[in-house]
């Protein structure tokens, strides 16, 4: 009888960890990009660092709220089957996994240095308020786990030692609303407030968040186009990289924007590693910043 549980419990714990939602700590490595022809081994040791720790909080974070809203889960049509909600994984092991998970995440960010596990503790502390109470609440829940994503990138800038411009907190902070208010309208417009388990949900609109993800990507746009300008070539006939990459950063925002329009993010990282319009942008991106990164 004990037999098939045991069995069945490490893939579906792995699942539980989520482990496609890893994607989203490349942010750790954001900061390397623009001081790229400065980068030694330790700035990429500290990324490296910096991203297997928020692997690893992340993951304890993902199996904790999964056995706080189990019961919820188990009303959604798609939630539903989560190993820890179908009774694959109990919450015992899912606890346990995320107790070793955190003691892991704890130690990378001590080997870097008491910053940085000063930056894993407040996500932590956010992390934990949302899954126990500011979930419910409508802003409050986005602006938490947008704050989630600006904690990835400070980390990045910590454990690499690369100071962040005002500019770059800017582009990633109203980056993450821009996400993250933009999923909330997808689960709206497709499972509708009453359908989902979350409360907030009741509390919007689709227009009021729409506003929101419009304001975000306003935001997002002038920040970094604001960066663009400021960090040109220099010389009278040197290119202007940086700016020309306003254009397919523009490009891949309203890419993203349509996405969302459509109802279809509800998962950024699906959207992300299935658009391949997107990716193409990004690529373009990429290759022109490092252009100028290289030719500054």
């Amino acid at each position: 009888m004990t037999a098939v549980p045991l069995l069945v419990a490490p893939p579906g714990l792995l699942t539980s960890m989520r482990p496609r939602q890893w994607a989203k700590n490349v942010l750790v490595l954001a900061p390397l990009l623009p001081a790229a022809r400065a980068l030694d081994v330790d700035a990429l040791t500290g990324a490296g660092v910096a991203f297997l720790m928020f692997c690893a909080a992340s993951s304890a974070v993902y199996l904790g709220n999964d056995v706080c809203d189990r019961e919820a889960d188990r009303a959604h049509p798609v939630k539903c089957a989560r190993p820890i909600a179908c009774g694959v994984v109990t919450p015992t092991q899912a606890l346990s996994a995320a107790g070793v998970l955190l003691l892991v995440a704890i130690a990378l960010a001590l080997s870097r240095g008491p910053q940085l596990l000063l930056v894993l503790l407040v996500y932590l502390g956010v992390q934990a308020a949302y899954c126990l109470r500011l979930k419910h609440e409508p802003v409050l829940e986005l602006a938490s786990v947008t704050s989630g994503f600006l904690l990835r990138a400070i980390a990045g800038g910590v454990a690499t030692g690369i100071p962040l411009s005002q500019w770059f907190l800017l582009v990633a902070a109203f980056g993450s609303f821009f996400m993250i208010a933009g999923k909330r309208y997808s689960e709206l417009k497709s499972v509708g407030a009453d359908a989902g388990t979350r409360r907030s949900l009741t509390r919007y609109s689709e227009s009021y968040l729409r506003f929101a993800w419009m304001l975000a990507a306003t935001m997002v746009l002038i920040s970094y186009s604001l960066w663009a300008f400021t960090n040109g070539g220099v010389g009278a006939y040197a290119v202007p990289w940086t700016a020309i990459s306003i254009a397919p950063f523009t490009l891949g925002l309203l890419q993203y924007a349509l996405e969302v329009d459509s109802g279809n993010a509800g998962e950024p990282e699906e959207v992300v590693l299935h658009d391949r319009v997107l990716q193409v942008l990004g690529l373009v991106w990429v290759v022109v910043i490092s252009i100028g990164v290289f030719t500054r």
